[in-house]
């Protein structure tokens, strides 16, 4: 309920500032948009997973990249699975390279990048997977048919998408060596 307060009061706002109706609801696949949107996601599941204000800052950064990177990808073509793929990597890659810089983030880094990467999660294809789940029940068997297609084509881009997710995270992250993580010295 509250995001439908928050549309409708960002869409009044746009139409009393000056733009029409038809500029209010059309889509504008714009970077810097997706990017602060990203950001502010980010930073509020920041907020859910008990980050520092330094952590919170880290986790939007994330999330601005992790949205900017796959807008663009996504501009140029690409399907949204293989665009969140490599928004991922990007997102791990530059959290694994914080590590040497003068502003590290050590202790929570795995974690700054799933915040980054959760607002990618495809929630609209979520509900539709769910909803139509739901209605599949309800259909006479005749009618389940085209119900059923749409049904399953949400659902699988809603796993695939978070596969890909997962994928660029874990891959990134299995791929660089941690100091911290203990290790055994084999002495014969």
């Amino acid at each position: 309920m509250i995001l439908v307060f928050i549309t409708l009061g960002v869409g009044a706002a746009h139409i009393v500032l000056g733009g029409g109706l038809q500029d209010a609801v059309k889509s504008a696949p714009n970077i810097a948009h997706h990017a602060f949107f990203g950001a502010v996601a980010a930073a509020g599941f920041g907020v859910l997973f008990n980050f520092g204000y330094r952590n919170l800052g880290w986790a939007a950064l994330a999330g601005a990249l992790a949205l900017a990177v796959r807008t663009y990808c996504m501009l140029h073509g690409w399907p949204l699975e293989a665009a969140s793929f490599a928004a991922a990597v990007a997102v791990a890659l530059v959290v694994e390279l914080s590590y040497n810089t003068p502003f590290p983030v050590r202790r929570v880094g795995n974690a700054i990048a799933v915040a980054g990467c959760i607002p990618m999660v495809p929630g609209s294809a979520a509900a539709q997977w769910i909803i139509g789940l739901l209605e599949i029940t309800v259909q006479p068997l005749e009618k389940s048919d085209m119900m059923l297609a749409a049904t399953t084509s949400a659902g699988l881009q809603v796993i695939f998408t978070v596969g890909a997710i997962g994928a660029g995270l874990t891959m990134v992250s299995s791929t660089f060596r941690r100091p911290e993580f203990p290790t055994r010295d084999h002495e014969d």
